[in-house]
């Protein structure tokens, strides 16, 4: 196939965007954009349009943002866009059977973790907090199970000790651009490769909730370390602080141990804030009081001190 194919594209948040980017500069055309409805945001509570609207947008795409794609009037405007394909970034609406039939060339997913493991909400996120070396994005043909279609292409991407959600995130959203246009001439060229997943090896990556955020200090410190990493940017892990949050961004584990009980700030420098864990030491380097702004360690110990505190 010569010309470029027809693309309906489903996506919402900051991860979205580098895909849709990538296909306006594409040889394919985006007929339209659909995305979550606009939501409440900031101090004002004003109506705002998701990242990917905003894209949209400037690019004079028309941009469709029904609450479901269950009603058959959805769906048949969906079919009057004649899209080859429809390509899926973190959307977040379940689509059905009817609409993944609608485009000649089925739905595409553009998924942040290396299928059958992470399938499901927070991949990039549980891929951290579990310890996982490496994670990637899996292009997939979408079908009616969670993230359980035929891979079409995975990229890899090394999970280190200084890796955060938010680092990972970005990563991924690029390299999933990158993927997807591979994918996209594979379809013009007929040479895709589908693989089946294997469903034994599936691992699910339950939604991220403000719950799970709040510190255990009894576990170790390499866990704990791996969550302050995984939830930096959402739901941000926290301790509390004279009745507030105090919340952590970044840290490391200490090649150190100690008596103190967990949950005991143990010492301080410019370095970071030692806290002892209940199996080793966490250094935390970046922290937020309630009502702040993020600081580094160095710069939250001019202000105060929390030598001696016991979370």
């Amino acid at each position: 196939m010569s010309w470029g194919l027809r693309v309906v594209f489903a996506g919402t948040p900051e991860f979205a965007v580098p895909a849709l980017q990538a296909l306006i500069q594409s040889r394919h055309t985006v007929v339209a954009v659909y995305t979550q409805p606009d939501r409440p945001a900031g101090r004002g509570r004003k109506l705002m349009p998701s990242p990917v609207k905003q894209v949209a947008l400037a690019h004079s795409i028309p941009v469709e943002q029904p609450a479901s794609l269950k009603s058959m009037e959805v769906q048949h405007l969906l079919e009057q866009y004649q899209a080859d394909v429809m390509v899926v970034a973190a959307y977040g609406l379940i689509l059905p059977q009817r609409v993944l039939d609608i485009p000649r060339y089925g739905c595409l997913n553009i998924h942040g973790s290396l299928l059958p493991r992470w399938r499901g909400a927070a991949p990039i996120q549980r891929a951290i907090e579990a310890g996982d070396k490496e994670t990637g994005v899996t292009i997939m043909q979408m079908a009616a199970g969670l993230d359980t279609g035929d891979m079409l292409l995975k990229t890899h991407c090394a999970i280190t000790s200084t890796s955060t959600g938010q680092s990972i995130h970005d990563q991924l959203a690029q390299d999933g651009a990158v993927a997807l246009i591979q994918v996209l001439e594979q379809v013009c060229t007929d040479t895709l490769r589908p693989e089946q997943q294997n469903d034994a090896l599936a691992t699910y990556a339950h939604k991220l909730t403000k719950a799970e955020a709040l510190i255990d200090w009894s576990q170790s410190a390499l866990e704990i370390d791996r969550k302050i990493r995984a939830f930096d940017a959402y739901p941000t892990a926290y301790t509390l602080y004279k009745g507030e949050p105090l919340r952590f961004f970044n840290s490391e584990v200490l090649e150190l141990s100690t008596q103190a009980p967990a949950g005991s700030v143990i010492a301080e420098s410019k370095a970071g804030i030692d806290i002892a864990a209940g199996q080793g030491v966490v250094r935390i380097l970046r922290l937020q009081m309630a009502g702040g702004k993020p600081l580094t360690a160095a710069d939250f110990i001019n202000a105060r001190s929390l030598l001696g505190e016991h979370f």
